[in-house]
């Protein structure tokens, strides 16, 4: 069994500590406010990746590493004090151990409607996704063992910003088609005990990974679908400028071959049980 750090215990570092502490694994999780509780299993340290005198009784002897830090704030400071100065912080302590980053799709730059995949030029213009690919290429010279997970847009309990917006009417784009990408929590967090298995039964890995469902559907095609379900008004067509941009469309290939199984390979299977709670 591996001695395992997890970064960021937000609800999907939580979930996936428990799970690998239940597989048998020795699990320490790494945030600023950690639970009081002490029936856990997972050990967990408060420190801020931010500040380095704060890792100082941190111990180092870890076999793997999970990054899943997400900045308090969407400001451009919020982003570096995460994924530069926490990063850089880390690697002092961590930079021969094996780490899995959790990424994002933000880091394509893609808008026609494009097919993108991990061989897919990533160079974001705006600065979160700039910061994020940056720190994907730091951990990947550091390490060639290291592991990048794009996930695209998570969504599940808790994250039903879309059921309130198709619940409350809107206006969505149609025409051109604005494709929309994404995983729902409960895989991400399957994706990653799946790479750290892969890892522990000695399969060379790739260095990246896309991880998003089977179903890049349009937004127009969701919203209507979750309108119909809940039984509420349906979107109306927003007439857009003859330049409108499309999305692009996350391949999940890769993942698929190396023998992850989504648990939900579609919106619709994932949101029905969302649905009902919902309402």
């Amino acid at each position: 069994m591996a001695k395992i750090l997890i970064i960021g215990c937000g609800a999907i570092g939580t979930q996936l500590a428990h799970i690998l502490s239940a597989k048998g694994h020795q699990v320490t999780g790494l945030k600023r406010n950690p639970p009081t509780s002490g029936n856990s299993q997972v050990k967990y340290v408060s420190a801020d990746i931010s500040s380095f005198s704060s890792l100082d009784n941190l111990d180092s002897g870890f076999d793997f590493v999970f990054f899943i830090v997400a900045p308090d704030e969407r400001t451009e400071q919020a982003y570096r004090d995460v994924y530069e100065l926490g990063l850089s912080n880390l690697l002092v302590k961590f930079t021969r151990k094996t780490w899995i980053f959790v990424s994002s799709t933000s880091v394509y730059n893609q808008s026609q409607g494009e097919w993108v995949d991990e061989e897919s030029v990533a160079q974001p213009e705006n600065i979160p996704g700039f910061l994020i690919r940056q720190a994907e290429q730091k951990l990947m010279d550091v390490n060639p063992l290291n592991i990048s997970v794009r996930f695209s847009g998570i969504y599940g309990e808790g994250r039903e910003y879309l059921l309130r917006t198709a619940k409350q009417g809107t206006f969505v784009q149609k025409d051109p088609p604005y494709f929309t990408n994404r995983i729902h929590q409960d895989d991400c967090i399957g994706v990653l005990v799946f790479l750290l298995e892969q890892q522990l039964a000695g399969i060379a890995l790739k260095q990246c990974y896309l991880a998003s469902d089977d179903n890049p559907a349009t937004t127009w095609e969701v919203m209507s679908w979750l309108a119909e379900q809940m039984h509420c008004k349906p979107p109306v067509e927003k007439i857009m400028a003859g330049n409108a941009e499309m999305n692009k469309r996350c391949d999940n290939t890769r993942l698929k071959r190396l023998g992850y199984q989504f648990i939900y390979p579609d919106y619709k299977q994932g949101y029905a049980a969302l649905v009902s709670k919902y309402e």
